[in-house]
């Protein structure tokens, strides 16, 4: 342990105490580090404008990324009311099913430079460049180390969720943005248990429930408990230092709720998703516990199809939702394993082994606090997604990243700190063979992309590993050496995760359930054609006279119609606003059959859209003749059409007063003609 006893921050062991005063090596931080050398500031430098660069690069090719997020932040770059709640529509009839904190940040974009791709997708890449820039500074001020801050927020960058989701429109990035701000900010009051620091992390942690409701709290508990075992200070005032930011916390979130009650619903959009259009509905049903415990409601009810039909049992839809089902594998299965796996193994590995290196340092010791916030941060998540039964999206898990980064910068700068000893040298060793085999392991899963890559890969970790190994059984050997065995074992344990994180970030993402990595063979076979099927319940193309109708329009909104998808596209192909009937799964009581009525006699609305689907003869189950009628109205064109209605009263009013007429894969009645 010679080498240990001659670091500046070794920490000295000393009895557990509740006592304030702790200083020394104990906490060391930002006042311990001497001036950045100018290598360690082009070297910030570098990967922070390396991420912007890699990021920003083309990241048009996107397009309009999620049609449903992207109406919305069209919607809030033309209207202020639009901006502030989230509409899906500028003439306010219905919100997106999340807070509004993502369509603030990209609807401002939008009214400053205009709406277009660029000024959506732009800001969404930027939070990347801040989030890198937390880790380093979270890590950096921890060990003392900014090698290791620099290492940290390389990892997060070369995560292949991470690329994909910072340059997609959904509201996850904004949310860990603010997940990560709020662990810098508890990092930042560990030291001095100021009091002022951890109510900034309540502040970042209520903005980051208004980005993704329970979502972004679900490292609070990580965050509280570092505290609570670290903080310098007695055990009084933790408690009221955590009291204090649980109200900045309820301060910073609740503001928007109260908002939602106080502003009369009658000239506010309804809040998509909620039974009742009040916020905490949607908190705790639709987007809280029922998707947690599977429960939300999915729409299937309303959509019956006509009697002698039958929808075909879904494959595990790898594509969409990652690994089905729940289980302690899940995380590292399907394209869940592909978007967040590759290091996290390695980073379960750094959380035991900085915990254990640091066990006989005082309660108040910074590393094991830091180890704490992310290694909690990452078994709190994580096990909360292997539970979920509802459908679970493989990129919610981009909410684990910044941990499983940061863990890594801390565990590699423990064991650099004691390369001279044999747990530096083992632990090391464990730590890239974690990485660089289970990177090989994910390879191996897709192993017509570049297959020489992971036989690299588990060659360079293996062969280091080994001189890591050999080095700990002859002390003899030289910190030099065990240095760069260490560096290129690292390397090659970041290898496959950098590897299909560059492979992700050229590829256009568009759509509900993007995927990551190198663009794969189309699929083939009964899933691919049943999700081919399904498909056009999301729009699809429109025939041109269609969009020409709704742009020739002047009232309030062009159309109605089924769903939030086909208004979102609607309004994304023609620049009107459309009303989505039930709002994403046609579930939401809005409109009633007498609001509809009122919008049709004053004129705010044009025309009322019914898309037609053609059945294919594979649905087709035996005749049964005395089975009651699907949920079908209005009468579809021709046998073997469907129109699925989820608000049939609205639709059988419109069928009975007007007539249709059929253009592309939508009857299109026109409200403006008078009634029959």
């Amino acid at each position: 342990m010679t080498a240990t006893s001659a670091e500046p921050d070794a920490v000295p062991s000393a009895p557990q105490t509740d006592d304030p005063p702790v200083s020394g090596a104990a906490r060391t931080g930002a006042a311990d580090l001497p001036p950045a050398r100018h290598r360690e500031r082009l070297g910030l430098a570098a990967l922070l404008l390396g991420t912007a660069a890699a990021y920003l690069w083309n990241i048009t090719v996107n397009g309009m990324g999620n049609g449903f997020y992207a109406a919305a932040t069209w919607s809030g770059a033309r209207d202020w009311k639009a901006l502030l709640f989230g509409s899906l529509d500028p003439g306010n009839f219905i919100t997106v099913d999340k807070p509004p904190v993502s369509q603030w940040v990209m609807g401002l974009s939008g009214q400053l430079f205009g709406f277009s791709s660029a000024s959506m997708l732009v800001p969404q890449a930027l939070m990347a460049v801040a989030t890198v820039a937390l880790l380093y500074g979270a890590v950096t001020r921890v060990t003392g180390n900014r090698s290791a801050g620099l290492l940290a927020g390389f990892a997060f960058a070369v995560t292949p969720v991470v690329a994909m989701m910072f340059r997609f429109n959904n509201p996850d990035a904004v949310m860990v943005l603010l997940m990560t701000a709020g662990a810098y900010c508890t990092v930042r009051a560990l030291p001095k248990a100021s009091v002022r620091w951890l109510a900034l992390a309540g502040v970042a942690l209520g903005f980051a429930f208004l980005a993704k409701m329970l979502e972004g709290l679900m490292v609070l508990p990580a965050l509280g408990l570092a505290y609570l075992v670290v903080a310098p200070t007695t055990l009084r005032h933790r408690l009221a230092h955590l009291l204090a930011a649980a109200v900045a916390l309820v301060v910073s979130s609740g503001w928007y709720v109260l908002l939602t009650i106080l502003w009369p619903a009658s000239s506010r959009p309804y809040l998509a998703g909620s039974a009742d259009n009040t916020f905490m509905d949607l908190v705790l049903g639709y987007n809280g516990f029922a998707r947690f415990l599977g429960q939300n409601h999915q729409g299937g009810k309303r959509f019956q199809l006509p009697a002698g039909y039958e929808m075909p049992h879904m494959p595990n839809p790898g594509n969409a939702f990652g690994s089905a089902g729940a289980g302690p594998t899940k995380l590292f299965t399907g394209e869940i394993g592909f978007e967040i796996s590759w290091l996290l193994p390695a980073a379960l590995l750094a959380f035991a082994l900085v915990v254990f290196a640091r066990g006989r340092a005082p309660r108040t010791d910074l590393r094991r606090g830091a180890a704490l916030v992310f290694g909690l941060w990452v078994l709190i998540d994580g096990i909360a997604f292997t539970v979920m039964k509802g459908g679970m999206h493989a990129y919610y898990t981009l909410a684990i990243a910044p941990a499983i980064a940061a863990l890594l910068g801390l565990a590699a700068h423990e064991l650099w700190v004691r390369r001279g000893d044999a747990f530096g040298r083992i632990g090391s060793a464990a730590l890239i063979l974690a990485g660089g085999l289970w990177g090989f392991v994910l390879l191996q899963r897709n192993s017509g992309w570049l297959p020489w890559l992971r036989w690299v890969i588990a060659a360079v970790a293996v062969a280091a590993a080994l001189g890591l190994v050999v080095a700990a059984l002859r002390r003899s050997t030289r910190n030099r050496m065990v240095g760069m065995l260490m560096a290129v074992g690292v390397l090659a344990a970041l290898a496959g995760s950098t590897a299909y994180a560059a492979a992700t970030l050229p590829r256009p993402h568009t759509g509900g359930s993007p995927s990551v990595g190198p663009a794969r063979a189309p699929e083939s076979g009964q899933a691919s054609e049943l999700r081919r099927q399904l498909n056009v319940f999301g729009g699809g193309a429109f025939d041109p006279r269609l969009l020409d109708l709704l742009r020739a329009t002047n009232t309030r909104w062009s159309a109605a119609v089924d769903r939030s998808s086909n208004a979102a596209e609607l309004e994304l192909s023609t620049r009107t606003p459309v009303i989505a009937i039930g709002g994403f799964t046609s579930d939401d009581p809005v409109p009633t059959l007498d609001e509809f009525q009122r919008m049709v006699r004053d004129h705010e609305v044009s025309y009322y859209l019914v898309q037609e689907l053609k059945l294919p003869d594979s649905w087709k189950t035996a005749t049964n003749k005395n089975a009651p009628p699907g949920n079908s109205t209005p009468t579809a064109s021709e046998p073997g059409t469907w129109r699925p209605v989820g608000h049939r009263d609205i639709a059988d009013w419109v069928a009975a007063h007007y007539t249709p007429v059929l253009l592309g894969n939508y009857a299109v009645y026109d409200l403006t003609a008078p009634p029959h």
